[in-house]
């Protein structure tokens, strides 16, 4: 290792009566840097080959009444280089991922110190602690300054209580004003320049999320909620706060912090490709993950639990010959799970009583002799309540749970989630979270956490729109997985889009919905859709249902952020792509590069891709079969709100 490559303590110089010494570390690559001055404070800009893309950023810590990073006192700068290969236990990207950076570890008199990571593809920074006892944390200061006026992609709350489902905003970095709402994490800022920078955190472990707001000065500063101390009823799902805590975490003041993190890039293409929350996670807990299967699920909530037609010949609804119905079609397809939402117990608050029209256990064993396992909705309420039912589900014979709106991400919450993944983990049972928070490392450190809301997703009916939902793959599911809830059968357009359950529809066409399977990452995937509807459209059914849901190997074709994503994912010998597109043109035409194929083999492409009269009729879309050999280039068309869903073997 040469150890110049990695840390300049170049010089020291005199500024406004301070001396300041300054430190920089660059990715392998050389290509993006970082300069850390101490003075009175801590001050950073971040350089991607030498253009400077954030300036002024600046890290404190409050603990009780210390400023850790208020004049600084340097003990010793530590670096080091990095070379690993990883291998996650629910692949959602690659099989193996490559985890190379320099660091450098400024310790610090006070007992702390900051730990800096330059990779490839970005930057991260966390503070460590070797303090005492229990320490309560004031706040954090997390803050950087745009050097010039940049365009802030965003989600904006109304207030800390949030399912992190609001549309994204798209805003002038100097136009956003302090009054105005805060942003939550994920950010993705475009610079106008050609860089994108995506910040995120990893590794949120006993503390708060962070948010963001602006500071009237073309720059932003973090915020964060406090710890709620008295808690009031708010009905059968959640709790009111009537108390906070004038602290944002109590913890131990031994430990590593949540890292901040900056993805940089300068071709959307690696937003998507990215795995910095991976890489900066806890290491798996788990002793024995074998038991773990991520897959497909068939869900009954979006669709009413009306299956109809010929062969069905019971009064649809929550009730014991439905869900049969539910096992049979997902046992027909291979799919291994069905999600039995509201309404399978007898009350909300009770999750040992099942409602009696249901025979949850008659449920159970039918499944079981299909090979169909069933997944539990809860509110987060009755789990806390009622914390010894995973030992129950795993008696029952419950594969998993899906537990909804938690709507908080303050200490208490975070910590929460991982109390839940630790539990669930101990009776076999994997975890989906709804009306939650953005992933932040948990999944990697609790594997058997398959999957998270968090997103604007297809339950939001009119409200979920192309427009809106081509940002995921390079904001929200760059972060970790998301369950969007994908599959609808009837497709429009948003200008003739009418629907209500039970016959829910999208706005997209056929084609758009089909590669949501590809392009969206979670280890749990939903069907929202009806079984009859995908009993009628048996091709496209027959496609989503040979889908992966985790992967070796995913490279992003052609990529414009809230424009338009096509992705290539290999799982062993196959290859599948997605493509969707946004409103914004009649049609756009791609040229798509197949050198990634293994040379000396002709394969063939069954695609399905949007008809002569998608643009209008959503639903239009022609599949079609062709051969294939490495390096071959194939034009495709994609109609507004449009898409492309192929598989290559």
């Amino acid at each position: 290792m040469k150890k110049h490559l990695l840390l300049l303590c170049a010089f020291c110089v005199s500024l406004y009566g301070h001396s300041q010494k300054i430190y920089k570390l660059s990715s392998p690559d050389k290509n993006i840097g970082i300069s850390i001055s101490l003075s009175d404070k801590i001050d950073y800009d971040i350089t991607y080959q030498n253009e400077t893309l954030l300036e002024k950023g600046s890290l404190q810590m409050e603990i009780g009444n210390l400023q850790l990073g208020a004049n600084p006192k340097l003990l010793k700068a530590i670096s080091k280089s990095t070379q690993e290969e990883l291998t996650p236990i629910v692949p959602l990207k690659y099989s193996t991922v490559s985890n190379n950076y320099n660091q450098l570890v400024l310790k610090f008199k006070g007992d702390y110190s900051v730990e800096f990571r330059a990779f490839n593809d970005g930057l991260a920074y966390r503070f460590i602690t070797n303090k005492k006892g229990i320490v309560e944390v004031k706040n954090e200061t997390f803050q950087v300054h745009f050097p010039e006026n940049y365009l802030l992609h965003t989600q904006q709350p109304g207030s800390f209580k949030t399912a992190y489902e609001e549309s994204y905003q798209h805003i002038q970095s100097k136009d956003w004003k302090e009054t105005d709402k805060m942003a939550l994490l994920p950010i993705l800022i475009d610079t106008q320049k050609g860089y994108k920078i995506l910040i995120s955190e990893s590794n949120l472990t006993d503390y708060p999320a962070l948010f963001l707001k602006s500071n009237n000065n073309n720059g932003m500063y973090s915020v964060f909620p406090k710890v709620p101390v008295e808690f009031g009823e708010d009905g059968d799902r959640s709790l009111k706060i009537l108390k906070e805590a004038d602290y944002i975490a109590k913890t131990n003041g031994k430990r590593d912090f949540p890292w901040r993190y900056f993805v940089i890039c300068k071709d959307d293409r690696q937003l998507i490709e990215n795995t910095m929350t991976y890489k900066l996670a806890d290491k798996n807990l788990l002793e024995d993950t074998s038991w773990i299967k991520p897959g497909l699920a068939s869900w009954e909530w979006w669709n009413g639990a009306t299956p109809y037609g010929p062969d069905v010949n019971f009064v649809a609804g929550c009730n014991l010959d439905t869900y049969k119905y539910f096992i049979d079609f997902a046992s027909h397809y291979k799919v291994p799970y069905i999600i039995m939402d509201e309404g399978w117990a007898k009350s909300t608050k009770d999750p040992y009583t099942p409602n009696p029209d249901v025979d949850l256990h008659e449920l159970i064993r039918y499944g079981k002799e299909k090979n169909v396992g069933i997944v539990l909705w809860l509110t987060w309420l009755a789990v806390e309540n009622n914390f010894e039912l995973f030992e129950t589900f795993e008696n029952w014979g419950i594969k998993g749970v899906k537990i909804d709106f938690m709507d908080r991400s303050d200490q208490w919450m975070v910590n929460y989630y991982e109390k839940v993944a630790k539990e669930a983990a101990k009776h076999h049972l994997f975890v989906d979270f709804h009306g939650s928070f953005k992933p932040a490392g948990l999944e990697y450190k609790y594997p058997n956490v398959l999957s998270y809301e968090g997103v604007r997703g297809m339950e939001q009916m009119g409200g979920c729109k192309p427009d809106n939902s081509v940002y995921l793959p390079f904001m929200r599911n760059a972060v970790g997985p998301m369950d969007y809830t994908p599959g609808a059968m009837f497709s429009m357009q948003p200008e003739v889009y009418r629907c209500e359950r039970p016959n829910s529809a999208s706005i997209g066409t056929r084609a758009y919905q089909m590669a949501l399977f590809v392009i969206f990452e979670s280890g749990l995937q939903m069907m929202a859709d009806n079984p009859t509807l995908y009993y009628r459209n048996e091709e496209c059914t027959r496609f989503i249902t040979q889908v992966p849901q985790t992967w070796d190997e995913t490279i992003a074709l052609e990529a414009k952020a809230g424009e338009y994503a096509i992705v290539a994912k290999r799982k062993g010998d196959k290859w599948y792509i997605g493509g969707m597109t946004n409103n914004q043109q009649k049609e756009r035409t791609f040229d798509l590069d197949f050198s990634f194929l293994k040379g000396g083999k002709t394969y063939r492409m069954t695609s399905f891709e949007d008809g002569i009269n998608a643009g209008h009729q959503a639903m239009d879309y022609r599949k079609k079969e062709r051969t294939l050999k490495k390096g071959e280039k194939i034009s495709i068309r994609l109609v507004r709100n449009g898409g492309f869903a192929a598989i290559i073997e």
